[in-house]
């Protein structure tokens, strides 16, 4: 596969992860999968990338001022050690199981960014404030050991999580959790450099999907919420669905 290929899906994905504070993990992983890799190559890779393509949404939201630092350190230092772990797991699963395990764990994020978006409202119900630690321990966690082990993930957990349980501006938490999420990037990548004699990466992907996020990242910036993320969340959490539940059935 041509790496210029894998740039131009890098820019896709990070453009509809600008927009919706989710999806290049999803969706790149998603086609990964599709095309052959397993589970392993196909998280190494993508995490490996958002090393360079988070740096950039993040550094772009810190100068666009999308950013709440205390919520920031919270998710990024459990987020990272949830990354780790969940990149050693995904290390150690055998290797003709470990496409069905990502499959239908990409199968079962899709759902549930189709759901935050069809029933998503203008106006969200604030459950909770953030005043207890764990609450963002918690969640950085749980999104870091599901986005490695995973190849995605960290986006749809976390970013619909705070913007329906916390009064924080949507922007703001957009910018957070993809800033958040180098940390997570770095840390899985760590995961899976400590376990490389198990898994081949394929360096030209890498580097494809990472200059494609990294020259879409400013733009994507920019974008938040000027997009219509609904019926843009919507259409890709159902390509998503399809192109994981085909890799299901075959298998």
């Amino acid at each position: 596969m041509n790496w210029i290929l894998f740039a131009l899906v890098g820019s896709v994905a990070q453009l509809i992860d600008g927009a919706l504070g989710m999806g290049f993990g999803l969706t790149s992983s998603t086609l990964l999968v599709t095309i052959g890799a397993s589970a392993a190559v196909a998280s190494a890779a993508v995490h490996m990338a958002e090393i360079g393509t988070t740096l950039a949404s993040g550094a772009s939201h810190w100068h666009a001022e999308n950013i709440d630092k205390r919520i920031l350190v919270r998710l990024a230092i459990p987020g990272g050690i949830g990354a780790f772990l969940g990149a050693t797991f995904l290390s150690f699963i055998d290797l003709s199981s470990s496409k069905v395990f990502i499959s239908t764990l990409l199968l079962f994020l899709g759902f549930l960014l189709l759901y935050r978006n069809v029933f998503r409202t203008e106006n969200q119900v604030n459950m909770l404030e953030i005043k207890n630690p764990r609450f963002l321990t918690y969640l950085g966690f749980t999104g870091g050991f599901v986005d490695a082990s995973g190849g995605g993930g960290w986006g749809p957990i976390v970013t619909p999580t705070l913007i329906t349980t916390t009064s924080t501006e949507p922007r703001k938490v957009i910018g957070t959790v993809s800033a958040a999420e180098f940390v997570v990037a770095v840390s899985a990548s760590v995961g899976f450099l400590v376990n490389i004699n198990r898994i081949d990466i394929n360096w030209a992907t890498v580097g494809g999907l990472a200059l494609g996020g990294v020259i879409a990242a400013p733009i994507a910036a920019k974008l938040v919420g000027r997009l219509p993320a609904k019926v843009l969340g919507t259409v890709v959490a159902i390509a998503i669905i399809v192109l994981n539940a085909i890799q299901i059935i075959r298998a």
